[in-house]
């Protein structure tokens, strides 16, 4: 098993094997077991149990989509949440309610719930939200997470690019985030200098704008020295390669959190064990591994064992992932500057044989479009008319109409495993059929920061990975398309194949002002097909996941919105 970063480090190719990224769309679906949440009573302890080591615990750092769905359960809150279930939604957590957006999605205010405490006791104020906020702006200490909330607080830009506050810890620019970020009582007023009319719904998907008290705050030594609101904390130390225990938090009420139902009394966390152990454990289902439950999707070898036995398939979900794999042509390469040339790359992809070389049906779903099938935003789109196994005779015609001489000689970068190299040989002899001469480039360490370079920017095509960060388009095609905020002499971005088109950003400027919340989906869909049409992108599959857990686990679900992953708020034991 490995973990991926959420959405701007992208999902590593094999689902099945795979720990990415991502929130995903409202009214999403859900898995789940057959015990109803109604039987379920306060008690026992549940073991979790993956592969790690674990990246970060700190709520501004945590940026891979399985920690931030645990730590949501258990550790932290935020303004706002999902309700667990098949109907998942935003709802009110600290907040009194999902906020209150005006100028037109430029400033949001909240007002936090009476009661509601840290493990200490003392209360969650205003102060400790805006205090969170103000710690991502600490880039040289606050590494590795989402860092959104530069883009859009009003707050002024250095010279540089930069922005003029520096975080917390320096205090240089302070009284430009106090502009920002008030508080006044328990309310909290933000201010955005580009209109962020989901910033509710990312306040859920995200734990970068959990609260935060100053006087715990020890910097990068904060990482693992967990200070909970949930209904959990941290008993002891938590050992980033080996796990920890977490017991009831008593200064937690659940008359102030109407999600977390916080049934068992232990939540072990253990780290270190390999996948395939993990499931021969779950499979075997003894002592200690009936209360087990884990974030990895089962290994290609495990999954015929899995579905050949009638009472471990009573104990296995198979949800579609809110993740994306997909190939980006490079528009400034030669060989892919023609569009022509790019739309019969596109036309003799067989997605099929992509799809059988992970391990087929169980693992993947053929997709036409950026927007994940999970998301509100995704429409099908497939301007060519091309089925999913590719049509390798259609793309030499539209090559051999455009007057391009065949072979067309491109380079493909992919990372490399033993599943992707089966897979992208599988491609390229539909590639080569159509009148390309396809070389393949795996490469091993450092995949994406390697494809990112300017060494890179030659090259002819890339594989890449993508969850959205919470369940809208905004979060999936400007990261990945808008090149104004992705190119620059340091290289691609996230925008690999270098794709900039006029049409395609005002398209971006234009959504992000929109503030009905569906219009606003239907308009990034809009722009989704108009990306593909163009081939700035050509769309592989969305990955499947298989969770198997122990026989004494109740009320297990895996909720789209929480990135994919099994969801605590309702998870009981026998």
């Amino acid at each position: 098993m490995m973990r991926t970063k959420k959405g701007a480090i992208g999902v590593a190719l094999g689902a099945v094997v795979a720990l990415a990224a991502a929130a995903c769309s409202s009214g999403g679906s859900t898995a789940t077991s057959t015990s109803s949440a109604a039987a379920a009573t306060k008690g026992g302890t549940i073991y979790m149990v993956n592969l790690g080591p674990q990246e970060h615990w700190d709520p501004q750092r945590i940026y891979i989509g399985a920690d931030i769905e645990f730590a949501s359960r258990v550790m932290y809150r935020s303004l706002t949440t999902y309700t667990a279930g098949k109907d998942a939604k935003v709802v009110p957590d600290l907040a009194t309610d999902t906020g209150t957006m005006s100028d037109g999605g430029k400033m949001w205010k909240f007002t936090l719930k009476d009661g509601v405490k840290w493990e200490d006791g003392q209360d969650i104020k205003c102060e400790d939200v805006k205090y969170g906020l103000s710690r991502t702006f600490a880039q040289d200490v606050i590494t590795g997470g989402p860092n959104y909330i530069i883009t859009f607080l009003d707050v002024p830009s250095a010279a540089d690019g930069s922005s003029v506050y520096k975080g917390p810890y320096t205090k240089e620019g302070q009284a430009e985030f106090d502009k920002a970020v008030s508080c006044e009582g328990k309310t909290i007023t933000i201010k955005f200098k580009t209109p962020w009319t989901d910033f509710n719904v990312a306040s859920a998907g995200l734990l970068a704008y959990a609260p935060y008290r100053a006087d715990m705050d020890k910097g990068e030594a904060s990482d693992y020295a967990i200070f909970s609101s949930g209904p959990y904390k941290l008993e002891g130390t938590f050992d980033k390669d080996k796990g920890g225990k977490f017991v009831r938090n008593p200064n937690w009420d659940e008359k102030t959190d109407t999600v977390r139902k916080a049934y068992p009394d232990v939540i072990q966390y253990d780290l270190g064990v390999q996948g395939d152990t993990i499931y021969e454990r779950l499979l075997a289902d003894s002592g200690n591994d009936k209360f087990m439950v884990t974030q990895g999707s089962a290994p290609p070898a495990k999954l015929a064992q899995i579905a050949a036995d009638a009472n471990v398939m009573k104990r296995t979900v198979n949800p579609t992932s809110p993740y994306t794999d997909y190939i980006q042509p490079n528009v400034k390469s030669a060989a892919f500057t023609n569009e022509k040339a790019r739309q019969a790359f596109a036309m003799a992809t067989n997605k099929d044989a992509y799809i059988t070389a992970l391990g087929g049906s169980q693992v993947a779903v053929a997709t036409n479009a950026m927007c994940n099938k999970e998301l509100p935003c995704y429409q099908d789109s497939n301007p060519f008319g091309t089925p999913s196994k590719g049509d390798p005779e259609a793309a030499k015609k539209v090559l051999t109409d455009a007057g391009i001489a065949t072979p067309v000689n491109i380079t493909v970068v992919y990372r490399s495993r033993p599943t992707s190299d089966k897979a992208f040989a599988a491609l390229k002899s539909d590639w080569d059929k159509a009148g390309f001469n396809v070389t393949l480039e795996p490469l091993t360490a450092k995949y994406y920061a390697t494809i990112q370079s300017p060494a890179y920017a030659t090259k002819d095509a890339f594989w890449a990975g993508w969850g959205a960060d919470w369940p809208s388009g905004s979060t999936v095609l400007p990261p990945l398309f808008d090149g104004r905020v992705n190119i620059s002499a340091g290289g691609s971005g996230q925008d690999y194949g270098y794709f900039n088109d006029a049409e395609v950003n005002a398209a971006i400027d234009k959504a992000y002002t929109i503030t009905d919340s569906a219009e606003r989906e239907k308009a990034w869909g809009a722009i989704d097909a108009m990306i593909v049409k163009k081939v700035g992108v050509i769309p592989l599959i969305n990955q499947k996941f298989t969770f198997t857990f122990g026989s004494s686990v109740k009320n297990f679900e895996v909720n789209s919105l929480m990135g994919g992953y099994v969801d605590f708020a309702n998870i009981a034991v026998k």
